[in-house]
């Protein structure tokens, strides 16, 4: 009887750790009915799990540039599509779509990159054809 209950406690235990480790995070962050075309000046491109990032300046129409934060997928997804750590490299001008932040906050979610040569990468949990 003690095996069969330490047996179902630790079923239990796998189960619970199985559901977290599927969880993730929400994207509700996200207004995934906007696309917002940002074009401006890549600051730092990170290349890192579990997702990566893009930081690019665009110019704002005071004259200055605002810094957006841009989440995107993680290294071994965008592999699969062609990314490399080196895609995108700091002072590339450069147009990205995205889903913005519903809050208002420069940032957003990945959706596709025009790089300076006009090829386009895009994410790969994105399967609609990008609108800039």
């Amino acid at each position: 009887m003690k095996k069969l209950w330490m047996a179902a406690c630790l079923s239990l235990i796998a189960l619970f750790a199985a559901g977290t480790a599927t969880a993730h995070h929400s994207a509700a962050m996200f207004d995934r009915d906007k696309q917002v075309s940002l074009t401006g000046t890549i600051v730092n491109f990170q290349w890192t799990n579990p997702h990566s990032w893009i930081e690019i300046e665009v110019p704002n129409e005071s004259g200055g540039t605002d810094k957006w934060s841009v989440e995107c997928n993680s290294p071994n997804n965008l592999a699969r599509q062609g990314w490399k750590s080196t895609s995108l490299k700091t002072g590339d001008k450069v147009t990205i779509l995205i889903h913005p932040l519903r809050n208002g906050d420069k940032g957003g979610q990945f959706l596709a990159v025009t790089l300076p040569g006009g090829e386009t990468l895009t994410d790969p949990s994105y399967r609609a054809a990008p609108k800039y």
